[in-house]
């Protein structure tokens, strides 16, 4: 081998997540690690996760628990999970300095509320243990030799090293580099896909109404997803409406269950605006209310009930006249009312592309990677982490959490395994 060309322990190919803790992983315990991102800078996508604040992990911190969110793929993660885990992630961020908190529904988030804090910590952590970072480089292709990975071809220079990390990410927000390029090279090399889906995405609906409630978030209510009149799936907290239908928490979460409902048939989501009661229940306030208030208008009423943004839509599709007073509402008319709140029916047109998808579904076959090393069962010398492997989890910290755990074992595997 011609020795006038620098080699390294470990190359590293995507500067996200997944392969900066990969990265400062392997280099902590001892390897010569180079990383290279096609970016002038790192974490693009991480600045914006979590609207800007970054939902560094789930504080889901039972393994078990963790695992049965991910669904039938989730056991792969259990080696690596038991590794670093939830509990792991926020000491790790803690001891460098990040103060973290729980919000609702166990999301964990710096206390400054900036992703630009969880990125600066992963960039200390790469210059602490002298990673050296190759920006604005892109990796062309790869050179083989007995079935081994030899170096990475990049435009002007060839990166030679011992073993390669494959952290690329996914397919999705592709303005921020994501443009799929490690499942071209997982093909080359012999790796099976998953077909690359959007998750987690947004919803497109038909109701022209909603466009009257874009910018409106309603906080603690609960979608119900229907097909052919039965309940399928249900998730309560926090919504969004948007200009071409719904997003938020709640919404992201159903959208891999509406993918596979679409290809039976149509889909519709009921909003139920008032989960804390049930039907009879609310039924009972309204009539308390309008005994209360007799000669109030109807319109008048709502702000009581409702968010502002809403009560025009809610009574152009009650089909009660808003100035109608509300002893003169009868029984028929107030049950209907109750039904509305109890389940507004918007039937899906289907779900946004890849450019709106905060991750993708889909990726390198589980099979082809050992579960404890993430190294790959097809090419010795490589190792992958992060979204480019075929797993994904509900939106809460679930899939940076992901990311962390799968990178961290790749890191200190690929390390153990350089040659002496």
């Amino acid at each position: 081998m011609n020795h006038n060309h620098e080699t390294f322990d470990i190359a590293v190919i995507g500067g996200g997540p997944a392969g900066m803790i990969a990265a400062g992983r392997a280099a902590e315990v001892g390897a010569k690690v180079v990383l290279i991102e096609k970016n002038k800078s790192q974490g693009t996508k991480l600045l914006i996760t979590g609207k800007g604040r970054c939902n560094i992990t789930q504080a889901n911190f039972n393994e078990k628990d963790f695992i049965i969110k991910l669904g039938n793929k989730g056991k792969f993660l259990f080696s690596s999970l038991t590794a670093l885990g939830p509990k792991d992630v926020v000491n790790f961020f803690e001891e460098r300095g990040l103060k973290t908190k729980i919000e609702r529904g166990g999301r964990v988030f710096p206390v400054s509320n900036k992703s630009l804090d969880v990125l600066n910590v992963l960039l200390d952590y790469l210059r602490k243990n002298k990673v050296k970072i190759l920006l604005g480089k892109k990796v062309i292709g790869f050179g083989l030799k007995d079935e081994k990975i030899e170096y990475a071809k990049l435009i002007k220079e060839k990166i030679y090293a011992c073993n390669f990390i494959i952290s690329t990410g996914g397919k999705t927000y592709p303005a921020t580099g994501s443009t799929g390029d490690g499942y071209k090279w997982a093909k080359e090399f012999g790796h099976k896909l998953i077909n690359p889906t959007p998750a987690l995405v947004p919803i497109k609906t038909r109701e022209p109404w909603l466009k009257n409630l874009q910018g409106l978030s309603l906080k603690n209510i609960r979608i119900n997803v229907v097909q052919n009149g039965k309940k399928v799936d249900s998730r309560f907290g926090e919504m969004l409406f948007t200009h071409f239908g719904l997003s938020g928490p709640i919404v992201l979460d159903v959208s891999k269950s509406i993918r596979e409902l679409l290809n039976k048939g149509e889909v519709a989501i009921e909003l139920d605006l008032k989960p804390a009661l049930d039907f009879t229940e609310l039924d009972q306030r309204l009539q308390r209310d309008f005994a209360k208030f007799p000669t109030k208008a109807f319109k008048n009423y709502l702000p009581e009930l409702l968010p502002k943004k809403s009560i025009k839509t809610m009574i152009y599709l009650s089909g009660i006249n808003p100035l109608e007073k509300l002893n003169a509402i009868g029984r028929g008319k107030r049950r209907g009312f109750v039904k509305l709140l109890k389940g507004t029916r918007i039937n899906v047109e289907g779900l946004m592309g890849f450019d709106e998808a905060i991750i993708t579904s889909g990726g390198v076959d589980l099979k082809e990677i050992d579960p404890k090393t993430m190294q790959s069962k097809i090419v010795k010398n490589l190792f992958f982490a992060g979204e480019i492997i075929d797993l994904d989890g509900p939106t809460g910290g679930y899939n940076l959490q992901i990311c962390w755990s799968t990178g961290f074992a790749a890191g200190t595997y690929a390390a153990g395994k350089m040659k002496n």
